[in-house]
């Protein structure tokens, strides 16, 4: 049954605060895609409990943010790769900001290495630990959760490089490749209440973007639709559907943010 006029309206009017009420948990927090991201979730209503390795960092955008939006931001330290850390982590966000309604795994590693052959086996493992172990551990824990507590939203930060591989990031696109597919097995373990998406990024001009050679990503972008990598704020109109009330019909998908990226020959 198609509802009223005004119900639209009234649905539609939801959008200016989205996550109004809502907690959200931020991974990687504390700097780049995640940064913006925590930033967009205040500034969207959301309490926001920003993780990382450094506490310190996280500390900082906290009192900032908290400022900025009035809203409750708290700052944790946890390393996303260790198994029991996380849900003392977790337990820890809860007692500071309720249960969490949002999950971002928005934390991520990818080491450079000379060749494949010279990958030895202590970064093959950090690279899983961090982009899949990690989160699998938080979607088990956060999505179990939010099931018995009658829902949320749980969104994966994964790559544009897990449909487009090569031999300079094999081990962080296989993770991330593992990563989309945990997005459709958690959604189906814990829909209908609980919806879980994922974002394809593409290249952007985080602290990591320092490291490329200009010349190269240029003559790379010639051949992308945007013509250039993406900056960290335009990250956050995709977060905020995938995890807002206008996309209660979106689960197990896969969102490529990535300036047509994926569709460049």
């Amino acid at each position: 049954m198609s509802r009223s006029l005004q119900q639209s309206v009234a649905a539609a009017r939801v959008v200016e605060q989205p996550l109004a009420g809502r907690t959200a948990l931020v991974t990687g927090g504390s700097r780049g895609l995640g940064r913006e991201i925590a930033i967009a979730f205040a500034a969207a209503g959301a309490d926001v409990a920003v993780v990382s390795r450094k506490k310190d960092a996280c500390a900082r955008l906290a009192e900032e943010l908290a400022a900025a939006t009035g809203r409750r931001v708290s700052a944790h330290a946890a390393h996303v790769g260790d198994w029991d850390g996380l849900g003392t982590m977790l337990d820890e966000v809860e007692r500071e900001l309720g249960p969490v309604d949002v999950l971002v795994n928005n934390a991520g590693i990818a080491p450079v290495y000379p060749s494949l052959d010279q990958v030895d086996e202590a970064l093959f493992d950090k690279v899983f630990a961090v982009n899949v172990k990690g989160p699998f551990r938080l979607l088990a824990l956060v999505g179990a959760r939010m099931a018995a507590a009658g829902g949320g939203a749980m969104l994966n930060i994964s790559s544009m490089g897990s449909r487009r591989p090569t031999a300079g990031d094999l081990p962080y696109t296989a993770a991330k490749s593992a990563l989309n597919t945990l997005t459709a097995g958690f959604a189906q373990e814990y829909g209908p209440s609980v919806r879980v998406n994922t974002i394809l990024a593409g290249p952007f001009a985080t602290d990591i973007s320092k490291s490329w050679d200009p010349d190269v990503v240029a003559a790379m972008a010639r051949d992308w639709p945007a013509k250039r990598v993406g900056e960290p704020e335009e990250i956050v109109g995709a977060a905020l559907y995938l995890c807002g009330p206008q996309a209660s019909y979106t689960t197990g998908a896969l969102l490529a943010v990535d300036g047509g990226r994926l569709a460049a020959p």
